[in-house]
Parts: C-alpha cells; sequence; structure tokens
C-alpha cells in the first residue's frame, strides 16, 4: 500500500480589486517572487476578512480604504508563493483614484487591464478567479 499522501496546507486571506475610474486595476509582486496579484493577506486570528484587506492594504500600498467594501466573492486555488498550499480567498472590490506607494513586502506595482494583463505572470487566483469574476461583475 502506498504511503498516504500529506494534504495540502490551507491558508486564509483577504485581497482587494483595487479599481481607477479608468478600468485598469492595481496588481503587486511581493519580494522575492514572481507572480502578481491582488493587494492583501492572511487574516489574523478573530479578524474578518474586510477588516483583514483593510489592514493589509494600508501596510501594503499606504491607503486607507472605507468600508463598505463591496465583496466579489470567496475563491479557492493554488498558493502562488507557498508549495504545497491552497489559498481561500475572501475578495473584494473598490475604486481608489489615489496614488499608491509601494511599501511593506511589496517590491512591485502594476497597473493593468483586466481583459488583456499582458506579459506577466499571475497567481492562479487572479487569472483563474478574480479576473473571470470581475470580467462578470462589469457585465452586470
Amino acid at each position: 500500500m502506498p504511503p498516504a499522501e500529506n494534504p495540502p496546507r490551507e491558508i486564509h486571506i483577504a485581497a482587494c480589486v483595487i479599481e481607477r475610474a479608468d478600468g485598469m486595476i492595481a496588481l503587486v509582486r511581493k519580494r522575492g517572487t514572481s507572480a502578481f496579484m491582488q493587494p492583501g493577506g492572511k487574516l489574523e486570528p478573530g479578524e474578518a476578512a474586510a477588516d483583514a484587506v483593510l489592514r493589509e492594504v494600508e501596510e501594503e500600498l499606504g491607503i486607507r480604504l472605507t468600508r463598505p467594501l463591496e465583496s466579489i466573492g470567496r475563491f479557492s486555488a493554488t498558493a502562488a508563493n507557498e508549495p504545497d498550499t491552497l489559498v481561500f480567498a475572501d475578495v473584494f472590490w473598490c475604486r481608489c483614484d489615489e496614488a499608491l506607494v509601494v511599501q511593506a513586502e511589496i517590491e512591485e506595482l502594476r497597473w493593468i487591464d483586466p481583459t488583456a494583463p499582458g506579459d506577466i505572470t499571475l497567481a492562479l487566483l487572479t487569472s483563474d478567479h478574480i479576473l473571470p469574476a470581475l470580467l462578470h461583475r462589469r457585465q452586470g
């Protein structure tokens, strides 16, 4: 009988689709990684997803978002930066035309057209779930 495989580790995060008035959305790449994704991060013990996304966006991009944030769904995918890990994400949307400042563990910020992201590596959560959900939301 083959040895039992260890199940993948699971993490819960909150992420935010930050959209400008021109329809471009912000993606970030963390230091030492190659995949671009929405800003956000892991929830602290007992923390609500909406609170986590507000905290993470302020830490990573220097802006203070306000409630209410619009939920665009809960999604899961293989984590981009952590091997053998599934990520479960509560994803929110907001409109923001403020200047974003890369800080904390963020190395790079790019504004992309979600219908044509260009030649960049996207996290699976972004490419397979968040961008399709955003485009579906736009279609009404």
